[in-house]
């Protein structure tokens, strides 16, 4: 192949004129090859548009491959000449005997995103999807998706929606899959669902099509499932049953689809030990993905992160997966920190928290900001969790490091207002680091303590004179944290 894209005097654009006309087979691929390399590399060669448009009066599939390949190409900026080559098009789509030049001719039509030829794309898709032969079938399936994408009107007011939903009960999985396919993309454009089953068998055909199809088939298949509520609680249980060897695929785009079907059916069955049955199968295979390549594991944790939303118990007993490993890239420790709060309940949240306090001394900047942030996040969500996040936080302010003590006097603050007349401890130490503060949540955070606890603090009436002293300097919410602290210590200590 490499001597098509050599310059050479059989690449000038006049012999090449010539031998596209030629008699002679061969030396027309010859020179059609030659195009289709000149084209690749950028040179233009768009004035040869109606002698490959003459190509097409050809038998050979391989031919008309390399001049649909052309047409494809320069249809938009040619688009008076393309027009010439739609009869073509319209009899290759017509041509009985051969089912891969019908499907090539759809296939070529869908990607010409030109409104004129579109119109007379139309019976020839019709005519596709109704076709005897499953390649045809799913190339027009697919066919529909590009068309909406050119001329939604056209696309629903022609039916062809309706088309597409009769092929969710075709025999073959392969059109099942891109009939599904092509409504997802039409659902998702339109903001309204267009899977529709049919009562009788429409479910169990389609549930039979994901064991047929290849991984990227079961996919489509099983986001098309995802959408259907079922009717009542054996049909979900039906679903469920039919879906679960899903889990073990190697591919994760089937495993996660298969997640979702799984979710969406537990919520109708009736019988609890059924629902945490299903619940328990789906931990490993999730889990499975965390040992992945971390953009892989991003995924599944972005994932597992929308899951714990409507199954916070999921993950109870394998807490320990989502703790940080060293070589973990930034964007996966973020998403394991986000996790690990959900996740905590009373029993782990104590191992949790230490966990945090841990990475608060990193070196990664973002990973310590986060993780004093989540501790505070955890002591508002679990009242019992107090004593130790008050510790943890202790010891994150007597540590020092810059940017997590700006996190830690923040969650001070939230467990001293929660929590009043308790873990005062803290409060010496956070006073003595008054200068450190920088981040305004931070100092307004601090000047909240002084205030609240002017009367136990020595220096409370200093530290609030040097802020007033840079008042108009402040943010506004710092002010009014001056102001604040300003008021009770008057109250507190009139003299």
């Amino acid at each position: 192949m490499a001597n098509y894209f050599q310059s050479s005097k059989n690449s000038e654009l006049s012999e090449l004129q010539i031998d596209l006309n030629s008699m002679s087979l061969e030396v027309k691929k010859e020179a059609a090859k030659q195009v289709i390399a000149m084209m690749t590399i950028g040179k233009d060669v768009s004035s040869l548009f109606p002698h490959m448009v003459k190509c097409m009066e050809t038998n050979s599939i391989e031919l008309k491959k390399l001049v649909y390949l052309y047409i494809i190409n320069y249809a938009k900026s040619k688009a008076d000449l393309a027009i010439m080559a739609v009869n073509s098009f319209q009899k290759d789509a017509r041509e009985k005997g051969s089912p891969l030049l019908r499907a090539l001719s759809l296939r070529t039509m869908g990607c010409i995103r030109i409104e004129k030829i579109t119109q007379e794309f139309l019976e020839s898709l019709k005519s596709g999807l109704q076709d005897h032969d499953p390649y045809v079938k799913k190339t027009a399936a697919l066919a529909v998706a590009k068309l909406y994408s050119i001329s939604p009107k056209m696309v629903l007011d022609q039916d062809l929606v309706k088309l597409l939903q009769g092929l969710l009960q075709d025999g073959n999985a392969i059109v099942v899959a891109n009939a599904c396919a092509s409504l997802l993309e039409i659902s998702n454009s339109t903001g309204k669902n267009y899977f529709k089953f049919s009562k009788s068998n429409g479910l169990h055909k389609i549930l039979s099509a994901v064991n047929e199809s290849n991984e990227w088939g079961q996919v489509f298949i099983l986001e098309a499932i995802s959408t259907y509520d079922p009717r009542n609680s054996d049909e979900a249980d039906q679903i469920c049953e039919r879906i679960m060897p899903r889990l073990a695929h190697n591919n994760p785009a089937v495993l996660l689809s298969s997640v979702k079907v799984l979710l969406k059916n537990i919520d109708y069955l009736k019988d609890d030990a059924s629902r945490q049955s299903v619940l328990k199968k789906l931990s490993a295979p999730l889990i499975s993905l965390i040992a992945c390549e971390p953009e892989l594991q991003y995924v599944a944790l972005r994932n597992i992160s929308f899951i714990l939303q409507k199954q916070p118990s999921i993950f109870e007993n394998n807490i320990k997966v989502f703790f940080i490993k060293f070589n973990d890239p930034v964007y996966v420790k973020l998403e394991k920190v986000d996790i690990l709060v959900k996740v905590a309940d009373k029993n782990n949240c104590e191992q949790i928290l230490h966990e945090f306090k841990e990475y608060s001394q990193d070196v990664d900047m973002e990973l310590v900001g986060a993780a004093v942030k989540a501790i505070g996040q955890i002591v508002l969500k679990i009242e019992s969790s107090a004593k130790t996040a008050a510790q943890c936080t202790h010891d994150i302010v007597k540590n020092g490091q810059p940017l997590a003590l700006q996190e830690a006097v923040i969650v001070a603050k939230d467990i001293l207002r929660k929590f009043p007349g308790k873990y005062e401890a803290i409060v010496e130490d956070l006073v003595k680091k008054v200068d450190e503060y920088y981040e305004v949540e931070a100092k307004a955070s601090i000047m909240w303590i002084v205030g609240e606890y002017a009367e136990k603090i020595k220096t409370s009436q200093k530290i609030i004179e040097d802020y007033a002293g840079q008042f108009l300097e402040e943010p506004d919410p710092v002010k009014l944290q001056i102001l604040t602290a300003c008021v009770k210590l008057y109250l507190k200590k009139p003299e």
